[in-house]
């Protein structure tokens, strides 16, 4: 019970320092708990978040925000997180099933990274995938071997998540409270890539 206390409270802490400091273009919010079917709006499950991430000024990304989810243990933060893009995108460190493989989120987790900087790794993740550590195979060859058509594979992923749309969808979500995902917490290990 104490793990889950701590973890409850570094996550309060967290997100009170993102709604004071949160990085230009970015989203970041718990999920509203639920009971059954019941969505309690002003009680905030901390261990289970949406995010808005931007695609970065200056690289092919810019013009789309990517929404992604946030799996919180009850270990937090001597555990990483999962993060998730809901629905999956196309990216070579991208699992098919939308969770992301990063180097911070595994072995180089430390306890003392924030939220913050989890979604700013995953930003430049976007536009420096790291193609020795591939999750989506295709993503990852056409990154290597066919440069043209993978930015092209790319633009289509940004055409469907413009900003303008993020910022509509969530703010109808957070004002209907019907928060609906294809996202779930992912196993601790992913053997495959596809």
């Amino acid at each position: 019970m104490a793990e889950v206390t701590s973890a409850v409270s570094r996550l309060e802490q967290e997100y009170r320092h993102l709604r004071r400091d949160l990085p230009p273009g970015f989203f970041a919010k718990p999920l509203p708990r639920r009971q059954g079917t019941i969505v309690q709006m002003n009680e905030p499950d901390y261990f289970r978040w949406i995010c808005g991430i931007p695609g970065k000024e200056n690289t092919i990304w810019e013009g789309c925000t990517l929404r992604a989810y946030i799996f919180f243990g009850t270990e937090f933060p001597y555990s990483a997180p999962k993060i998730q893009f809901d629905p999956p995108l196309f990216h070579p460190n991208v699992y098919p099933s939308g969770t992301v493989c990063l180097s911070i989120l595994t072995t180089g987790w430390k306890p003392t990274f924030t939220v913050s900087e989890i979604l700013l790794s995953i930003q430049r993740l976007l536009d420096d995938p790291n193609l020795d550590s591939p999750a989506q195979r295709e993503a990852s060859n056409l990154r290597r071997e066919n440069l043209e058509e993978y930015n092209r594979r790319v633009r289509q992923v940004v055409e469907q998540n413009k900003t303008e749309d993020f910022q509509v969808s969530i703010k109808r979500l957070v004002q209907s409270g019907e928060f609906r995902t294809t996202a779930r917490s992912p196993p601790e290990q992913i053997l495959e890539i596809d």
